[in-house]
């Protein structure tokens, strides 16, 4: 397992395996890897010849008053995972080989970007697809690797990639979670002890939710009150949203008459986690 830093030498290695007759897999991610990034590595690693990690720290989507200069680094742990689960090569560019000095082409999408974290964070979204379009470009992979916990992000870059007319199957992996149920995500590491503890708020509102589907409720307005009573009664929560939303559009539904989408966005002191289910999987 190595680790390089230009396009250039993804590029080369690339040729090499494709010239062997490989198949390659991409799990892109933006570093600070936890066990919800080893379930995409090691689903990557089984079902390809070869797996590039791509571990950069995307600043085209952080807005202005976002974590960019906090967000967590450390590229020799990740290395470590990487290695441990089976990957070949880690993506580790420095932002100017991304983006370089007079970059100005985006990739950008309507519709399905306007809700959920679309609303809040208004420029996520055109980062997202233009990073993962380079990422696309760069590794020409057979497929690709992304965490069902960026729900609304799974289904942006799925459209993107039909839209397109990318040749890269795009495979959703589940959530992974703690022990408690909190999913697994590299901002965790913000939260102090009463953080890490309310934030279990965000899992238990959903099993709400899912508790009241089960039982029959086909109205979404009547889960989402009870589950936003539920993340009110926490001192440490404040709700960005609590929607559901049907599965292919990412547009609020009035009544659950369709695959749908149930997702939550919830600030836990100065941090914001989401969390979801679909209740096709239910």
């Amino acid at each position: 397992m190595k680790i390089v830093k230009t396009v250039e030498e993804v590029r080369a290695q690339v040729r090499e395996w494709r010239a062997e007759g490989l198949s390659v897999g991409l799990v892109p991610t933006m570093g600070y890897l936890h066990e919800g990034h080893a379930s995409l590595i090691k689903t990557s690693v089984r079902d390809n010849d070869r797996t590039v990690v791509s571990v950069f720290v995307n600043p085209m989507q952080f807005g202005p008053a976002e974590d960019l200069e906090s967000y967590p680094r450390d590229i020799d742990r990740d290395a470590e995972l990487v290695q441990l689960c089976g990957g070949d090569l880690i993506f580790n560019p420095e932002p100017e080989e991304m983006y370089h000095d007079g970059f100005s082409s985006f990739v950008d999408m309507t519709v399905l970007t306007q809700e959920l974290c679309g609303l809040s964070r208004p420029v996520h979204f055109r980062g997202v697809c233009t990073v993962v379009t380079k990422l696309f470009n760069i590794v020409k992979p057979d497929k690709a690797y992304f965490g069902k916990k960026d729900a609304q992000q799974l289904a942006v870059i799925r459209h993107m990639v039909d839209d397109l007319n990318m040749d890269i199957a795009i495979v959703g992996c589940p959530i992974i979670r703690e022990d408690d149920g909190l999913a697994k995500s590299s901002r965790n590491t913000y939260l102090n002890a009463d953080e890490r503890k309310a934030a279990l708020v965000l899992s238990k509102s959903l099993a709400l939710g899912a508790g009241l589907i089960r039982n029959g409720e086909k109205s979404c307005d009547r889960i989402i009150d009870k589950m936003k009573e539920y993340i009110d009664k926490e001192p440490l929560a404040r709700i960005d949203y609590v929607k559901i939303v049907d599965c292919g559009t990412m547009q609020q539904i009035k009544e659950l008459d369709r695959p749908a989408l149930c997702a939550v966005a919830v600030f836990i002191g100065k941090t914001r986690l989401i969390d979801n289910f679909f209740t096709e999987d239910l």
